[in-house]
Order: C-alpha cells, then sequence, then structure tokens
C-alpha cells in the first residue's frame, strides 16, 4: 500500500514557488501520461488529466502545484506520522491524495467520470492564476458537473467562500500649522468617526446550506500627513469588507456605504472600489457535493477567505474545498501535515467516485 506520507514528502521535496512550477508539472505529467485510460493535457504549467468512460457525471478534483517563498523549511521531514515542510499542507498533501487517485482506480471502478486539474500560480495575484486561465482558454476541459479543491481544511468540508472587497475612502481637509490648529482642518482626524463605525460595525452571520459565515470590515491601511507640524489637508482609508456569498458585489458596496455614513459620503469625501472578488454559495445540495459531506461524517465549516472555488462559481459550477491539512498553519515556518488526515481525505474521495451511480 502506498505511504501517503512520504507520497507528500517527494512533491515536498520537489521546489515549486509560484512561477517555478515547471519542475514539479514535468513530474507530475509523466505519471498521469503512464495511466492508459487518462487523456492528458498540458497548457503552460497546468496539466488536466480526465477518464471518458460516458459516466452519467464528472467531478473535478483541482489543486495548485505553486507554494510561498520558503522560510527555512524547503526540505521535507517526517517525525512518526507527521511531516514537516514547505507545502506540506497547502496543499502538496491533497495533490498526493489526486495522484493516488488517478493513478490506481481502474476504470472499472469509476462510479463517475473523473478530471483531475493541477495548475499553476495559486499563491500569487489572480492574473497568473492557472485555473483561471484554464477556465478562459480551455473552458472544455475543466467542465464539471462539480469540483473539489483540495485546500487544507482538516478533513472537513469549508463549504463555498465569502467574496473580498476592497476600496478607498479620501478624506480633504486645510492645510494650517500645527500649533494654530483651529485655522485648518485636520483630514487625518476626519478619519476618527469612520473608524469608529467600522469598529462597531457587527457584521451579519448569515447561515447557508448549514455553514455559518462571519462577514467582516477592516480598515487595513491609512496614508496621510504632510509634515510634523502641519495640520494634513488629505487623508486616504483603504477598508477590506468580506462579504458573504448571498451577497452579490453591489449590496456589497452598498454596505460599506451604508457603515461609513452619508454625512462623511456626502461632504466632498472621495469612495473608490478598487478590487473585488465575489465568493461562491457551498452549494451542498448538488448531488456529488451533498454525497462527499455525507462521506466526511463531519458537519461543515464556511470558508470565511477567499478561494479558487469562486472561479468555479463564476461558471456556474459548484464547488467546496476539502483537503488534509490545518489552513491556519498555511504559509508559516511550521507548516505540517498528520497522516490520519491524509488517509481519511483519500478514503473519502476514492468511496465516492467509485461510487456507483
Amino acid at each position: 500500500m502506498t505511504d501517503l506520507l512520504a507520497a507528500t514528502a517527494a512533491l515536498v521535496d520537489i521546489a515549486s514557488v509560484s512561477h517555478n512550477e515547471a519542475e514539479i508539472t514535468d513530474h507530475i505529467e509523466a505519471r498521469l501520461r503512464a495511466v492508459p485510460w487518462l487523456e492528458v493535457t498540458r497548457i503552460d504549467n497546468n496539466l488536466v488529466a480526465r477518464t471518458t468512460l460516458g459516466k452519467l457525471s464528472r467531478i473535478g478534483l483541482a489543486g495548485h502545484t505553486d507554494t510561498v517563498p520558503a522560510n527555512g523549511n524547503e526540505r521535507a521531514r517526517i517525525d512518526g506520522d507527521v511531516l514537516h515542510g514547505l507545502g506540506s499542507a497547502d496543499m502538496k498533501s491533497g495533490l498526493a491524495c489526486f495522484l493516488h487517485l488517478a493513478e490506481t482506480v481502474t476504470p472499472d471502478q469509476y462510479g463517475v467520470d473523473a478530471t483531475y486539474i493541477f495548475y499553476e500560480c495559486e499563491e500569487i495575484a489572480a492574473i497568473h492564476n492557472g485555473l483561471k486561465k484554464l477556465l478562459v482558454v480551455a473552458p472544455e476541459l475543466v467542465r464539471v458537473d462539480a469540483a473539489i479543491l483540495g485546500e487544507p481544511t482538516g478533513a472537513v468540508i469549508e463549504a463555498g467562500c465569502q467574496g473580498t472587497m476592497r476600496a478607498t475612502l479620501t478624506l480633504r481637509g486645510a492645510r494650517s500649522h500645527s500649533a494654530r490648529p483651529w485655522m485648518g482642518r485636520n483630514a487625518i482626524h476626519r478619519l476618527g468617526v469612520v473608524l469608529q463605525r467600522i469598529t462597531e460595525w457587527p457584521g451579519r452571520q448569515p447561515t447557508l446550506d448549514g455553514c455559518e459565515y462571519r462577514e467582516a470590515m477592516q480598515a487595513v491601511r491609512v496614508e496621510g500627513g504632510v509634515g510634523g507640524n502641519v495640520v494634513p489637508d488629505l487623508a486616504t482609508l483603504t477598508i477590506n469588507h468580506r462579504y458573504a456569498p448571498d451577497r452579490t458585489s453591489e449590496q456589497a458596496t452598498e454596505t460599506m456605504r451604508t457603515v461609513i455614513g452619508t454625512d462623511i459620503l456626502d461632504d466632498d469625501a472621495e469612495f473608490t472600489v478598487i478590487d473585488n472578488a465575489a465568493g461562491a454559495l457551498p452549494s451542498l445540495t448538488h448531488p456529488l457535493l451533498a454525497d462527499l459531506l455525507a462521506r466526511t461524517g463531519a458537519p461543515p465549516r464556511a470558508k470565511l477567505g477567499w478561494t479558487d472555488v469562486a472561479f468555479f462559481a463564476a461558471q456556474g459550477i459548484p464547488a467546496t474545498n476539502f483537503g488534509p491539512g490545518d489552513p491556519s498553519i498555511a504559509h508559516t515556518a511550521g507548516e505540517h501535515v498528520v497522516r490520519s488526515e491524509i488517509e481519511s481525505v483519500l478514503r473519502v474521495l476514492s468511496d465516492l467516485v467509485i461510487a456507483k451511480r
């Protein structure tokens, strides 16, 4: 039987920091092309391997091959049933599960057709994201009925994802000497009431498909000031709003404007949305994802952060997050994954793809 911890360690030892995924893609491609019943396509450093068995439904299993830069953890280290190393949780243990299924599940065992997607550049700006590219340049290759993203979730379902929006609020004032502030108007001080309103905003906590989402709004950057003895005449606040997937971007924008207040926005303020990524509904009522949930034997959680499931959702494809590893330690020097979670995820996914339908 394959030692999944060792299989993951072998993937960890192939360096694949974003924009440098050629070696790991070559490795995965060679393994997939050795499987006679898979149709394999490579586009740049993105791989799609598909069964074509004529089943009634098709499941997608997708994972990114890149990692963040190393932090003294570039080599794999196994300590008992724990694997330490860069990408062990995020998400080479998930990749190890997908590769094991692709190589070992035979055509007579599949209850669904499967599409295995391995893609580059998830950890950096979305413009480089390999999954996003595949959905644009080769949508027929990645068209599935439902998808599972192997992000680390601790071997439980983290459903959908919240949307994320950033906006800037610029307030103006009038300069004066700081010894005579009454002769000017302090733009930075004007931000005080806005910061208080953001702090006091309770946020929504809607429950969707049994998952409680928690909206949030945070000031993430403040810019302003002229000199140590000058009352500033300009101040800019950057606000990040995480909104539940039952909200549109227009509704999220209106929420931000409401929290800031018309008294501020009507008084020579400039409010600008600078980026937005819509969320994805949990979609756990879809038959394939409902089956996945039932097989985990654990209640689902809401994905509060944003993930690539949103790219699938934008194409009308229900998708969820499910993989081994603790998401809270991803990108840290102490990143690790435990054997039991890898084996649990593989068992659930294996049962899912071979179940007769």
